[in-house]
């Protein structure tokens, strides 16, 4: 490596690490860090063992960042210095260590950049994604098969595990609507910028015609509710109905009179769940879910809360198109929140959404 690529990447890298540090509110990391020190000095703090746990692993987490952080810097900043100094007297052997070592700190940083871009308050918890067809009739369900499709590949191709929660069949192809539980480490984090319309373009396989149609279909994500958040709900404030289990069949749903269909009446949102064995499996699974949309109807309201202080405009609310997939007349997959884009549409299908994720999870680093 020459010494001028080395000033480059040096230079280029120590700008990404001062972003990073200004998006990191690392004074406020190190307070909150302090904060659970007193936590765990106080007295009765492992008579809850669940909120002990939840108050170490948050502590832990938000020490690697900080350490990280300061590690990177160290690195960085010696770099720079050498970098300084062979500039004023060249050192062949010199400038050959200095370049192994920021190939090894560029490494580091690409590992810490992932760290940072999930390292939301809920970016470890599982996923519960959720599919619904727009106006269109079997295009829509059939697109919304291809969706589901998509994000299982995705799921399963980064070793997460993927239950099928509830699971309608459209009336003549593909799906009405269905529900997944994708668990494994940072689920949610991965995919919680999936969430919204995709628009599909393509020569419709149901039209004698072979003409070419757009389809639109929803996508739903939302952190899986678990006991160390806390949401509560009156049950005064649900109403609950028992229905016949239909679907698939099979794996996917025990088709007995055990379907669970939940309403919570004061925001009017729904839960369904038919997966289990009993109505007793269905009810609380059911619950579980609603708690989850509930959590993510808060997130959604501290984004907006967040987005109206920093001066944003841009529309981010439920129902907005994120993406485009085109099949005909030329083959192209879109974001329009990031402009990222690939000719690869098939291979996109097939669950390879690594290069969407992250150029999202990316912009959002103010």
């Amino acid at each position: 490596m020459e010494l001028f690529e080395l000033k480059q990447i040096l230079s280029t890298h120590l700008e990404k690490l001062d972003a990073l540090g200004e998006s990191l509110d690392l004074p406020s990391k190190k307070e909150k860090i302090k904060e659970y020190d007193q936590m765990m000095l106080a007295d009765g703090f492992w008579s809850d063992q669940k909120k002990a746990q939840n108050i170490i692993r948050r502590q832990n987490s938000l020490k690697d960042i900080v350490s990280t952080y300061a590690e990177l810097r160290e690195m960085f900043d010696g770099l720079n210095e050498t970098a300084e100094a062979l500039k004023a007297e060249l050192d062949e052997e010199l400038l050959e260590m200095a370049s192994l070592e920021a190939q090894e700190a560029v490494e580091k940083m690409a590992d810490f950049e992932v760290k940072v871009l999930l390292s939301g308050e809920y970016d470890n918890s599982n996923a519960i994604l959720e599919f619904h067809p727009g106006a269109g009739g079997t295009e829509s369900c059939d697109w919304t098969a291809m969706l589901y499709r998509m994000y299982t590949r995705y799921a399963q191709s980064k070793g997460f595990k993927v239950s099928v929660l509830d699971y309608q069949d459209g009336d003549e192809a593909g799906i009405k609507s269905a529900t997944i539980l994708v668990e494994g480490e940072k689920a949610y984090g991965y995919l919680k910028g999936e969430k919204g319309v995709h628009r599909l373009v393509r020569i419709s396989p149901f039209d004698a015609g072979a003409r070419r149609h757009t389809s639109f279909s929803s996508v739903e994500v939302m952190p899986q509710f678990n006991d160390e958040i806390e949401i509560e709900i009156k049950p005064e404030d649900l109403l609950i109905e028992t229905k016949r289990a239909s679907g698939a069949g099979g794996q996917h749903i025990n088709k007995t009179d055990s379907a669970i269909r939940m309403v919570h009446k004061p925001t009017g949102i729904v839960a369904t769940c038919q997966s289990g064995r009993s109505q007793i499996q269905n009810r609380e699974e059911a619950l579980n879910i609603l708690k989850s949309r509930l959590l993510q109807k808060e997130i959604e309201e501290q984004q907006k809360k967040i987005a109206q202080l920093k001066g944003e405009t841009k529309a981010n609310e439920w129902g907005s198109q994120i993406r485009s997939y085109v099949l005909h007349p030329y083959t192209m997959v879109k974001d329009a929140r990031t402009g990222y884009e690939t000719s690869q549409a098939q291979s996109v299908l097939d669950g390879n959404l690594d290069g969407f994720i992250f150029a999202w999870l990316k912009s959002q680093i103010s």
